[in-house]
């Protein structure tokens, strides 16, 4: 029967510090503490382009130029905030496409030339090869880059992440492209 006593006291201490919660949520909730300035979340502009699509607005970041960048870059770094790509991305020689592209190779190549792979109209018509520049920018934001791209992915605002990644991209071929 001691249990009894325990479990009952256990309940009356409980009962109390959530009385005591409730209490301090109330009275801050009508002092207004605790209330953010400003109510809703930031959303990025759209604006609306020749094809009649709202295309996204490119970050406001201060650009490093990409030669600056890539003095600093790491590979390593690159290779680990990557791991976001490979939910549709693969990164491996030969390796299959999945929701996008197989990357290895990808620096130096022309776009939308992975075989095996379906691009949309955009990426089809993109002149010249990825090169350090292209891919820089497109990482910022690609629909902003290349608006009708079938990439989802809102984009690395970070100069010193693009160029991380653009340092592990590097990596990613049997003859890497020359540094910038």
């Amino acid at each position: 029967m001691q249990s009894n006593n325990f479990n009952t006291w256990l309940g009356a201490i409980l009962s109390a510090l959530m009385v005591m919660f409730a209490l301090r949520t109330i009275i801050a909730e009508s002092k207004g503490e605790g209330a953010p300035e400003k109510a809703g979340f930031e959303v990025a502009e759209l604006k609306d382009n020749a094809g009649g699509k709202a295309a996204v607005e490119a970050p406001k970041v201060p650009d490093a130029p990409i030669a600056v960048a890539m003095k600093t870059s790491d590979a390593d770094v690159g290779k680990t905030l990557s791991k976001a790509c490979q939910a549709c991305h693969s990164f491996d020689k030969g390796g299959a496409n999945k929701v996008g592209p197989n990357l290895w190779g990808v620096l130096g190549r022309k776009p939308a030339s992975h075989d095996g792979y379906v691009y949309s109209d955009a990426m089809k018509a993109k002149a010249g090869n990825w090169g350090y520049e292209e891919i820089y920018a497109f990482l910022a934001a690609p629909k902003a880059v290349l608006p009708g791209t079938k990439m989802t992915y809102a984009g690395l605002p970070k100069f010193e992440d693009r160029a991380n990644v653009l340092a592990y991209l590097r990596t990613l071929a049997d003859a890497p492209v020359p540094m910038p």
